[in-house]
């Protein structure tokens, strides 16, 4: 089959969405399937791949670079053209985003609630978030696609907020590298790292690993650290991603818990901090279906996560991981990580975790998604909607709203 992938940045050292095509890439190789990638970047990585590569040029916006993919996918010979959330001109879509709106919700919890009928109106006029309506309603205008959701929250969002019919959508999670993330390594790591990060053999080391500090809910992180160590409990944070690191850095401060947060940056390689670590922490505001809590369930890890993550869907409160309901609330973080200071309960959700991490491995993921591509296959007509203006309704609240529904934001007072 000839399968053509459309991701902005093909690298496997970026963020999810990033790494899980590169994964996936890897996989469909191996089923012998030709691949055509277009992107606008490619990483020195993956040079080597067999893949075909369709380098876009630099694009002004967000909608321009949609146009540009729009022009190099028309021109080649596919019998899939998968979309990872970049154009509209393919037969499946899959935003590892989710739904930008039902994610601009949730981030409206994260500022003090006199603030956000202000941000709300701010969403309705600024550019960026016009780029990104438009975007959506392109994306979601063609009936004949097919759109993938990482979770049933996704799924939901996606009937929600933009009025896709559930007919359309095919619920198909992420999937792990089982091999590569596994409690194997830990003989080889474990020892050599919490040394290098001063970790003593006593001291729960929780892992953190995201780029989005303040969607993936670091603050809320550091606030219920800075709880247990006020406690005096034996307690470690290590922070792997981002690129500003100042504001965490202070918060960390602010709270007391500068010698309990070690902000270790982006890394090549997280595999060694999986290792060294008891438990991975993830209080997100939202997200599809983090890759960072199959990780660390492969690695055999219990996490501590929200319900705004479509991955805790795959996990049972207690078993596998502790769920909280609001992002926002670090004392009731901090009372399900205090749970975790128990060796024993560790290591029971972590054996756990592993269980239901090879159930969703990345090869699964890779064919459930083949047979949709073959779905694609059958139906025969092509779902590649001709360029057309996009002409972008409000509703009475001034708010954009795509040719097949509304999205409108919901503030709490």
């Amino acid at each position: 089959m000839r399968v053509g992938l459309v991701i902005e940045q093909f690298c496997p050292l970026r963020g999810g969405a990033e790494q899980w095509t590169y994964q996936f890439t890897c996989e469909l190789l191996k089923l012998g399937h030709e691949v055509h990638v277009v992107a606008r970047h490619f990483a020195p990585e993956t040079e080597s791949m067999p893949i075909v590569a369709h380098r876009l040029p630099r694009a002004r916006s967000r909608l321009h670079l949609a146009r540009l993919a729009e022009e190099r996918v028309r021109g080649l010979s596919l019998d899939v053209i998968h979309d990872m959330g970049v154009g509209w001109c393919c037969d499946i879509i899959h935003s590892h985003d989710g739904s930008r709106f039902a994610q601009w919700e949730q981030k409206l919890k994260l500022l003090p609630r006199w603030l956000r009928p202000l941000k709300q109106r701010m969403i309705g006029v600024l550019p960026r978030y016009s780029q990104f309506r438009k975007l959506a309603a392109r994306q979601f205008a063609d009936g004949r696609q097919i759109v993938l959701a990482l979770s049933e929250m996704v799924a939901r969002d996606y009937q929600r907020c933009h009025a896709v019919r559930p007919e359309r959508i095919r619920l198909v999670r992420n999937g792990v590298d089982t091999e590569r993330f596994s409690p194997a390594h830990r003989p080889r790591y474990r020892q050599a790292v919490r040394r290098r990060l001063q970790v003593a053999d006593r001291e729960l080391l929780l892992l953190f690993v995201g780029h989005d500090f303040q969607r993936k809910g670091l603050a809320t992180a550091i606030r219920a650290i800075g709880r247990l160590v006020a406690e005096g409990l034996p307690v470690r944070l290590a922070v792997v991603g981002g690129k500003r690191l100042g504001p965490a850095r202070r918060l960390a401060w602010r709270c007391g818990a500068q010698r309990a947060v070690t902000l270790l940056g982006s890394v090549d390689d997280p595999v060694p901090y999986y290792a060294a670590s008891d438990a991975f922490v993830l209080p997100t505001f939202y997200d599809p279906c983090s890759l960072g809590v199959l990780e660390a369930a492969a690695c055999g890890l219990a996490s501590v996560t929200t319900l705004y993550n479509g991955a805790g869907e795959l996990l049972t409160e207690g078993v596998e991981a502790f769920l909280v309901a609001d992002a926002a609330d670090d004392r009731e973080l901090a009372k399900r990580l205090r749970l975790l200071l128990d060796p024993a309960v560790c290591r029971r959700m972590g054996e756990a975790s592993r269980e239901t991490a090879l159930r969703h491995t990345i090869r699964r993921n890779c064919e459930e998604i083949v047979e949709v591509y073959e779905e694609v296959l059958a139906r025969g007509a092509r779902c590649r909607q001709p360029a057309f203006a996009v002409r972008t309704r409000r509703d009475p609240n001034g708010h954009a709203a795509g040719p097949e529904g509304d999205c409108r934001l919901k503030v709490e007072n």
